[in-house]
């Protein structure tokens, strides 16, 4: 290909996306499982001539990148917390491929729940209980002298539904030609939450990147912020969907030491009371009303991120 010096391979990064995986634990009699979707995606200079020169001599088989999850999840203590695991990955092929500079890795993990039959929890069978998911997004860079430096790790609650009848009021919002909604002191609140914390996680040498990972409890704060934002939702008298989720995300900021930035994207779905005065005048408006009509489009949005103050990982 000729030459062209009126463009230049600003950025780049490939890999193997949608492994699908499931880990069976069987340690004991009462198995576990881990149903999860990876991503992982490796960067480097080293990559550039197999866009710009159509040389593939440093590149990893996108199919080697997949049996390489296969064959790490098969001797991982950790794949049931996917930071760690994540790490694993990431750190494998750095160490693996010394050309490589970066590893970008995204793990989804999908709920299964465990059946309770006649009562009691069945130790090998599970059933799906919603479409809501764990997820971690992990970029791992070659750092200077030995170093391992976390470009960025964060994980997430995705597609968690929620819904209450009561509790919720909306008013004092802007009036002017363009306003049709009534203001009501109680309504159903029901969204569809997205979750996402950002860790604060120094540069460490190689060696230690592993252990120094480790010494987060990840499982236990996905578990906090899953329920912080359960309790605040079904416990706070909310004026409204940004007071509400202000508080959550506060809340579990103040909670974990680690956490840099928590941040919510909250749709509304809305449940509009029927108007059935039209039937001999029956009332099912305001404190009548019991029957909703379900609209899912258009909707509000409701998004923001908290952080902690600048230089206040210093104090904890």
């Amino acid at each position: 290909m000729a030459a062209n010096n009126n463009v230049f391979l600003d950025k780049q990064e490939y890999g193997k996306d949608k492994v699908r995986l499931l880990k069976v634990h069987k340690d004991t009699k009462v198995h576990r499982v881990d149903d999860l979707t990876i991503r992982c995606l490796l960067s480097g200079a080293a990559f550039a001539t197999s866009y710009t020169e159509a040389s593939n001599k440093r590149v990893v088989a996108t199919d080697s990148i997949k049996n390489t999850c296969y064959v790490l999840a098969k001797s991982s203590k950790v794949v049931d917390t996917l930071e760690l695991f994540a790490g694993e990955l990431a750190n494998h092929f750095l160490n693996t491929y010394d050309w490589v500079e970066g590893a970008h890795v995204t793990i989804i993990r999908h709920r299964w729940a465990r059946m309770n039959i006649d009562g009691k929890p069945h130790n090998h069978s599970f059933w799906r209980d919603g479409e809501e998911t764990r997820q971690t997004d992990l970029f791992v860079k070659r750092g200077p002298n030995g170093l391992r430096t976390v470009v960025a790790l964060k994980s997430a609650i995705a597609g968690l539904l929620v819904l209450k009848t009561t509790g919720s009021s909306f008013e004092d919002f802007v009036r002017d030609e363009y306003t049709t909604l009534a203001e009501t002191k109680d309504r159903i609140l029901s969204t569809c939450v997205d979750a996402t914390w950002e860790f604060h996680v120094p540069a460490v040498k190689t060696e230690h990147f592993a252990a120094h990972l480790a010494q987060i409890p990840f499982n236990n704060i996905y578990d906090s912020v899953r329920d912080v934002t359960c309790k605040t939702f079904a416990e706070d008298e909310s004026a409204s969907v940004q007071a509400t989720l202000y508080k959550m995300a506060t809340q579990s900021i103040q909670n974990w030491k680690w956490l840099d930035r928590v941040s919510y994207a909250l749709p509304n779905k809305h449940f509009f009371a029927v108007d059935l005065s039209y039937f001999r005048g029956t009332k099912n408006l305001q404190e009548h009303a019991d029957v909703y009509q379900p609209v899912a489009d258009p909707s509000g949005l409701i998004s923001a991120t908290v952080a902690r103050a600048p230089g206040s990982h210093a104090r904890l």
